[in-house]
């Protein structure tokens, strides 16, 4: 059978992955699920068993750098008659394409399509703060931060975790400073650019924020800050459209129930990654023909609707039906119709090194009286080859 490994193992990702697997045994294959609590320890794990020669079928990593040192060392066998035969190229958004293909060849399943910067919000909480139209800029959404503070409820509920703080980060970096900084940030490292008095706004906007968070943020899961807005405790959150499975796991509806702003103005870069399945190098015929029924059915319509309602993010492939999805789901499509706007999220640029030393600098300005400029030095530093 195929030996299937990733770490879908919340309830709700649960449930979505199930769909993968009965989508491939109705296509006669042999689901073996190996499910590892933790990206990070999956990933550890995955690699470990490539490198040391005891691969799994198919190993899921997010579509970022994660899995590049994997392909620069020959590990992993490309999927390119599967890419060909399902047009990748016209069908899938451009920044992932980019993490996915090195040198003409394509060598990883992305399967899914997650911004990572939806900003989420309780409408009871906005009705009992007295807030009576959804933000649209950064400064209604500090003025709708203030209303929830003064109504007694938790402004912005925040997972304390070095991960987080940079999903905060990179929702001001877009937000604030807009594609041109992002991408100057990010993707050029740019000194200068990290060293002005934009970037030194964006910083500022992040830090702002901390001014809404409870004292028990610290070391809080996201799921759990997720389940605050539920809860009607707290007014915001700042996080992937994973979160959509928590909304959904609790009954609650898109629209209705809770608000999903995916920016604040027409132009905000989008940012996408997601995840993938990597197929590592084997010369087993059974191993790879498992292989390639597993990169044709995780991308079948059928199977990509059903994972991904679940799951909370949008189909990879742009001719999927998806006007059985929710309104969140219905405005992430509309705005990928726009070139322009998806726009790769932080780890499609940086290394898996760059990003924990940018998330150390980050973690401590926010829970530190680090100056402003002090946390632009570190960036800078941080952010060099």
């Amino acid at each position: 059978g195929a030996e299937v490994m990733h770490w879908w193992t919340s309830s709700s990702e649960s449930a979505a992955v199930r769909k993968f697997a009965d989508a491939y045994r109705a296509a006669g294959g042999v689901w073996g699920d190996t499910a590892i609590a933790g990206a990070d320890q999956a990933k550890a794990v995955a690699i470990n068993r490539i490198v040391g020669g005891n691969p799994p079928t198919a190993a899921q990593f997010n579509t970022t750098k994660q899995f590049r040192d994997l392909i620069d060392q020959g590990e992993l066998n490309n999927v390119d008659d599967v890419a060909v035969r399902d047009r990748w190229d016209q069908l899938m958004p451009q920044p992932i394409l980019d993490v996915i293909k090195v040198k003409g060849h394509y060598y990883a399943v992305p399967v899914d399509i997650h911004m990572s910067t939806w900003i989420w919000y309780s409408k009871a909480a906005f009705k009992k703060a007295g807030i009576a139209r959804e933000p649209a800029t950064p400064d209604e959404l500090f003025a709708a931060l203030d209303k929830l503070k003064a109504a007694g409820l938790i402004g912005l509920a925040h997972g304390g975790q070095p991960w987080q703080e940079n999903i905060l980060f990179q929702a001001m970096l877009a937000n604030v400073g807009g594609k041109e900084l992002y991408l100057q940030v990010l993707r050029d490292r740019s000194p200068k650019a990290i060293n002005s008095e934009p970037f030194k706004k964006v910083l500022l906007a992040f830090k702002r924020l901390q001014g809404y968070v409870d004292a028990g943020s610290p070391n809080r899961n996201w799921n759990d800050a997720t389940a605050m807005l539920i809860s009607g405790k707290a007014g915001v959150q700042i996080m992937g459209d994973w979160a959509k499975g928590e909304f959904a796991a609790a009954k609650q509806t898109a629209g209705k129930d809770f608000g999903c702003i995916p920016g604040l103005g027409a132009h905000v870069p989008y940012l996408i990654q997601g995840d993938a399945f990597v197929f590592p190098k084997t010369a087993n015929a059974e191993a790879v023909r498992a292989q390639k029924l597993l990169a044709t059915t995780m991308l079948a319509p059928g199977a990509q609707l059903e994972f991904n309602k679940i799951k909370g993010a949008l189909p990879i492939l742009s001719n999927v039906d998806t006007s059985s999805m929710d309104v969140c789901a219905q405005a992430g499509m509309a705005i990928l119709k726009d070139k322009t706007r998806a726009t790769g999220m932080i780890e499609v640029f940086l290394t898996p090194d760059q990003n924990g030393a940018l998330q150390d600098v980050l973690t401590t300005y926010w829970n530190t009286r680090m100056p402003v400029e002090k946390a632009q030095k570190g960036i800078a530093a941080a952010l060099q080859d």
